[in-house]
């Protein structure tokens, strides 16, 4: 048993060690600090720059790589690629973005809910089973409920939870794996543009409208309410004080919000 223990502990330890070297040169990249089609420092200078083994370093090129942010070959070295090579609904790399261009990855999810979630609305109010019914309700009482208690926790799980809920409603099963893909960028999004006193209550009618209409099996009635809550929440995010680069982009300077 203690052996069992001792091995467990080494096993976690280079596990954290590992993803701590994979974080930290997954955040340079995308900061651009690596700039793309230039080759890595060597690895000697970049082990120690990390402060971890040439071992380590080549282990987290490899994960970097399976992602589409490095590529290594023969003679020329490790590069980053460019960002159209990248996998942008890969977990790691959303968590990111969230944290080094959170206007960017607000603008990019706020533009594809635009493109799919109409859809899918439309799709769920022909479709949906009382299964799917049942989840979109919970998540809607969940979300209620949350919404007189303090703190944006609470809340923000149970809007996700309806919106994955829609998706599956959809029938289409692409759908429903693109919302758990999408799960970090999703809850960026909920809960920047859930930050300003009375936006949480306000955001309730119109979720509560697109499940009705979904039961209803009014497919016009469920795309035009998704759309006005995604308008609503592309306004409350426009608006949303402390987050770098929102307000300017929201302002005009560089690249703006949709």
């Amino acid at each position: 048993m203690e052996a069992s223990r001792g091995w467990t502990k080494i096993v976690e330890q280079h596990r954290t060690k590992h993803l701590r070297v994979v974080d930290e040169l997954g955040r340079r990249i995308v900061k651009g600090l690596l700039a793309p089609d230039r080759p890595l420092p060597v690895e000697d200078t970049l082990a120690a720059d990390l402060g971890v083994s040439r071992g380590a370093l080549r282990e987290a090129v490899k994960v970097l790589a399976a992602k589409g942010m490095l590529r290594t070959r023969p003679r020329t070295g490790t590069h980053v690629l460019p960002r159209s090579h990248w996998d942008h609904l890969d977990r790691d790399l959303l968590q990111w973005q969230q944290t080094c261009e959170p206007w960017q990855l607000l603008r990019d999810t706020g533009e594809l809910r635009r493109a799919v979630e109409p859809e899918a609305a439309r799709l769920a109010a022909g479709r949906a089973g009382p299964g799917h019914i049942r989840a979109m309700f919970e998540a809607l009482e969940a979300m209620e409920t949350a919404a007189a208690r303090p703190g944006l926790g609470e809340f923000v799980e149970a809007d996700m939870a309806f919106h994955r809920a829609l998706l599956d409603a959809s029938g289409n099963r692409l759908l429903g794996s693109l919302g758990r893909a999408l799960e970090v960028a999703l809850e960026h999004s909920f809960a920047v543009s859930s930050q300003k006193p009375g936006a949480v209550e306000a955001s309730l009618p119109s979720h509560r409208a697109l499940a009705e209409a979904v039961q209803g099996c009014r497919p016009s009635d469920a795309a035009a309410a998704i759309l006005a809550i995604i308008e609503s929440a592309e306004e409350e995010i426009a608006r949303a004080p402390g987050l770098p680069g929102v307000n300017g982009a929201a302002n005009g300077a560089g690249n703006s919000l949709p």
